[in-house]
């Protein structure tokens, strides 16, 4: 029987309608779980196609169709054989069209029928019917009368077992004198598989019909006398458990008073000593005292004893009031940032300021900082810096690669083995609750189905909200707007902009270098030393010694690859210290190769197959800092095709199409002939065949390259060019100038071809790079061909 709403399906049984008269030939409609008795008002949700046609098609002409049972229900397209051919003809009584495009109809049962044959299959079933007559009224014998009193006593003792027995249902089951309704409504309630009720459908004799539902109430009591058994063992032994706790509670008292040594009791009494002791938030207070009441009335062994004394840990654990004192000496501040890094001037202003106005404003809130450059350049080293210059403790986790909003917000309670997130489990490490809090790789955030940490992060990052911050372990609002966030990224494009508008972004490009050779002077070879293990005076590495390191050894916005190779050296004569070697050793350059093998990197613009016609010098922009771009272009007898090479991407493609047009349009003003590249293909190749490239920065590049083909004229090996063009020749801004600058001077360029635009970002490039570059700004390309082509 169903539990939840019996006889529910049946009560429509009750309700004699007047029986139209039904055709010979129906729509017909294939129902799913579900077997329709005789006289049932059931609502349906209509949903298939076929489905909804037969019943429009029904609605057009009598409001009749026949409702037969799927025989699979994980079929969806239900073919003729896939249907049983006894169902019941049912009136719609009235329908509902659904937003989703589905139907909510509601029929009533009004004659069982049998399929003779389909006469149409698409685009919905109809089908010639036979309409099976209810037999005469049955002569309700002795026997007649016991086999209806019996499933009446039947169902009664299965409804009183589940305890949804009442006066109004056995008036029902009272009223019906009629054995194939009795049989049709008990059957309609039981929980029989789809071909058991299809087989009761298919009796077409009332009391061999009900003789059919009796064997099956016979077994539902047993199942329902089985599970009510069940029911009261349960209880009897929850009652069992109750009884031992008081007597577990009562044993605790007697050896309470014999003195004995009682764990549970000491442990109480040390969690209410810490609450007493601990400066806690009112809310904090309250929700401990509440969980450890809970604790107190819970045996020791309870599984969830455990996770209660774990979050009373946490509670007492989190640092709710605990602060560490910022050193607002502005002067020792700036001495102790100098200290640990060279140059980074824009960074170290903002901290300074930060601590003015700290010291003018003591409830400032703290920054959200986000650092963002290539590799190496110092970003998390940073972080350290600045919590020791503001005496404040440090702590970091990376959010690379993670997916999970959990490890954020923290895990519900009640979850297995459940812990707050990674902010308040570095609060806990640190003890303060004003930490440096880096947060590294926030450009690597990932996303799955277990939440977007990314979203998690808008309310930690923002000022506005933090101080509420809900952790869902600890279920209480934590304040973290004493906490300095600072973020670290390479590239911005991969941050959401939700929440990248959060954040203060400092930009570190990248060190010329001279900045190169002051920090490996001053930090990088003194701790190489340490590391490795020998004295300062057992090697002496010379100023030019590390610039040839710098500039044949590595290429590189940061310092990694530099220190590596310092390290390198200084292992080499750690061996030969080892092994009885006294020194000094003296690296120059001229002994460098011994120790490093020859140069790794060979600055291109000192090749000699650099100054050919075709070949144009770009800039571009990577999350590792700049780099330079050849642009080569070969004019070969064809009919005006333009081949691209070098794994272009899209946005270069593009590039290269409008600076041929651009060529094209300036044939006359450049003196060619206007049918010149009829009877020309153009290659425009890309060196570094394996490495994608994309980018809007190339158009001059590959335009200078493309004229310098056309007439056959070199472009200065020692000049480069960054921007992008229009069809009409106007060149476009672009960004990261710092970063392309730096890369230029890597490679002996001296002069670089910049956007009219992009003059105001010259400020931002160190003036020593400013000395050693000559930037010539342009508006149009006829500029650009002027400058290049003197």
């Amino acid at each position: 029987m169903d539990i939840n709403d019996p006889l529910t399906a049946g009560i429509g049984d009750l309700a004699d309608i007047d029986e139209p008269d039904i055709p010979e030939q129906l729509p017909v409609m294939a129902v799913r779980d579900i077997v329709v008795f005789n006289y049932m008002i059931i609502p349906l949700f209509v949903g298939r196609t076929a489905s909804v046609e037969a019943v429009q098609d029904a609605l057009t002409k009598d409001k009749l169709l026949l409702l037969v049972t799927q025989k699979d229900s994980a079929i969806d397209e239900p073919a003729a054989e896939d249907v049983y051919r006894v169902g019941m003809v049912c009136m719609i009584m009235r329908t509902l069209k659904l937003p989703d495009g589905r139907l909510k109809v509601l029929v009533q049962a009004i004659q069982k029928a049998e399929i003779k044959q389909f006469t149409q299959t698409e685009p919905f079933f109809v089908a010639d019917i036979d309409v099976i007559e209810s037999p005469a009224e049955v002569i309700l014998t002795v026997e007649v009368e016991a086999l209806m009193r019996n499933v009446r006593e039947q169902t009664e003792k299965i409804l009183s077992l589940k305890g949804v027995m009442s006066s109004e249902l056995l008036a029902i089951l009272n009223g019906i004198e009629e054995p194939g309704r009795l049989a049709d409504l008990v059957v309609s309630n039981l929980r029989l598989k789809t071909h058991e009720s299809q087989a009761v459908l298919e009796i077409y004799d009332p009391v061999e019909r009900l003789h059919k539902v009796l064997e099956f109430l016979n077994k539902e009591l047993e199942v329902s006398t089985m599970q009510a058994k069940i029911q009261s063992e349960a209880k009897e032994e929850m009652g069992r458990s109750q009884r031992e706790y008081y007597l577990r509670e009562q044993i605790q008292a007697m050896r309470k008073e014999l003195g004995e040594y009682d764990e549970k009791s000491q442990e109480i009494e040390e969690l209410q000593a810490r609450f007493k002791k601990e400066r806690l938030p009112s809310i904090v207070r309250k929700e401990g005292e509440k969980q450890l009441k809970r604790l107190e009335m819970m045996h020791p062994d309870a599984s969830e004893a455990s996770t209660i004394r774990t979050y009373l840990d946490w509670l007492l654990d989190v640092p709710w009031r605990k602060s560490t004192r910022d050193l607002l000496d502005l002067k020792v501040a700036q001495q102790v940032l100098d200290e640990d890094h060279y140059g980074l001037e824009k960074v170290k202003e903002r901290i300074l300021e930060y601590l003015a106005v700290r010291k003018l404003n003591k409830s400032t809130k703290g920054p959200i900082l986000c650092f963002v450059g290539p590799p190496g350049v110092g970003k998390t080293s940073l972080g350290k810096s600045i919590a020791r210059a503001m005496g404040r403790k440090f702590t970091r986790f990376s959010l690379g690669g993670m997916r999970d909003e959990a490890e954020i917000r923290g895990h519900r309670r009640t979850y297995i083995g459940a812990m707050p997130g990674r902010i308040i489990q570095g609060l806990k490490t640190v003890g303060s609750n004003n930490p440096i809090f880096m947060l590294d790789e926030i450009d690597k955030v990932g996303a799955d189905y277990r939440g977007d940490p990314s979203s998690a992060l808008l309310e930690v990052l923002d000022p506005e909200q933090n101080f509420e911050f809900s952790d869902h372990y600890l279920n209480i609002p934590c304040d973290l707007s004493k906490v300095m966030f600072v973020t670290t990224a390479n590239m911005t494009d991969t941050i959401p902009r939700p929440l990248l508008d959060r954040m203060e972004v400092i930009t570190l490009s990248g060190y010329t270098h001279e900045e190169k050779l002051e920090i490996a002077k001053r930090y990088l070879v003194p701790r190489q030393i340490k590391e490795n293990g020998i004295r300062a005076n057992q090697i002496t590495i010379d100023d030019e010694t590390l610039m040839e390191i710098i500039s044949h050894y590595t290429r590189e916005a940061g310092l990694r690859n530099l220190e590596r190779e310092i390290g390198k050296v200084c292992r080499k004569v750690a061996r030969k210290v080892a092994e009885g070697g006294k020194g000094p050793y003296v690296i120059s350059h001229r002994t460098l190769s011994k120790y490093l093998g020859p140069p790794k990197v060979v600055p291109e613009a000192d090749k000699d197959n650099i100054n050919l016609p075709g070949l144009a010098t770009g800039l571009a922009w990577t999350e590792v800092g700049g780099e330079i771009l050849y642009i080569e272009v070969s004019l070969l007898p064809g009919k005006g095709n333009l081949q691209l090479t070098g794994q272009l991407g899209d946005v270069m493609k593009e590039s290269a199409q409008a600076a041929l047009t651009v060529c094209r349009s300036m044939l006359k003003k450049l003196k060619f002939p206007e049918d010149y590249f009829d009877n020309k293909d153009i290659h425009l190749h890309v060196p570094a065949g394996a490495i994608p490239k994309d980018g809007p920065s190339a158009g001059i590049t590959m335009a200078v390259a493309l004229y310098s083909a056309m007439c056959g004229k070199k472009v200065p090996k020692d000049l480069a060019m960054t921007g992008e063009i229009t069809l009409r020749g106007r060149v476009l801004p672009i960004g990261g100038l710092k970063e392309k600058a730096l890369a230029a001077l890597r490679a002996n360029i001296k002069t670089v071809i910049i956007p009219d635009q992009n003059k105001m970002d010259l400020v931002e490039i160190p003036e020593v790079l400013r000395k050693q570059i000559d930037f010539m700004p342009v508006s149009n390309i006829s500029q650009v061909f002027s400058k290049v082509f003197k």
